[in-house]
């Protein structure tokens, strides 16, 4: 196979997993949103380049138009969760000061109550997950609490997956064939589980470390 052949062959690869990947995190917003009875779930994931988070998966309202849209990472809640790493309910949000509402209104949708919480994964604030307007109660219990950190667990690693397949396929544009390599190798650990992919995670950040230093 020539090298073209196989750097076709690696993107189609990084490229399936990607879909896969963004196809776990509709899931987790879909059935976060259906969980909780809520009238809109988001996932956003952090752009460290730009300092952005960006729509990365919505379900219910926005669901239409929002993914892909960007704003400052510092912004509004879910900034602030981001930042602090703590999650955050509130049932008013335009009584907070952290809320953002114009952000909110550039978005076609201004919630009255969410939920938001953190997704952190090996000690990286990668994004937030947030679940808007469910049904008021006069208390977030123990178990919603832990029934939405099952749902950041599986977000955060479902985004890691995400960003691991983008620097891969960013590697194929004009790639030499050592960065060629370290695209295969992150195509391939969407066929990896538990310590074979941390391992595989491991291995390659340690070689795309490399080659950035050469």
């Amino acid at each position: 196979m020539s090298d073209e052949s196989l750097r076709e062959a690696v993107a189609a690869g990084v490229m399936g997993s990607e879909e896969a990947h963004q196809a776990l995190l509709q899931s987790i917003v879909d059935v976060a949103r259906a969980i909780f009875h809520a009238r809109a779930s988001s996932i956003f994931l952090l752009d460290e380049a730009k300092d952005e988070l960006v729509f990365e998966a919505v379900s219910g309202e926005g669901s239409d138009r929002l993914v892909g849209t960007r704003f400052p990472a510092d912004t509004g809640i879910a900034g602030w969760v981001l930042v602090t790493r703590q999650p955050l309910v509130l049932e008013d949000v335009a009584s907070d000061q952290r809320f953002a509402r114009e952000v909110a209104e550039e978005t076609g949708y201004v919630p009255n109550g969410l939920m938001a919480v953190p997704l952190l994964h090996e000690e990286r604030a990668l994004g937030v997950l947030e679940v808007l307007d469910r049904p008021n109660r006069s208390q977030f219990t123990l178990a919603e609490s832990d029934l939405l950190g099952l749902f950041a667990n599986q977000a955060a690693i479902a985004l890691d997956l995400l960003q691991s397949g983008r620097r891969a396929r960013a590697a194929l544009t004009g790639a030499s064939g050592e960065e060629a390599v370290v695209a295969k190798i992150a195509s391939a650990l969407a066929g990896l589980e538990g310590e074979e992919r941390a391992a595989g995670l491991r291995l390659l950040t340690a070689l795309e470390e490399v080659l950035r230093r050469g």
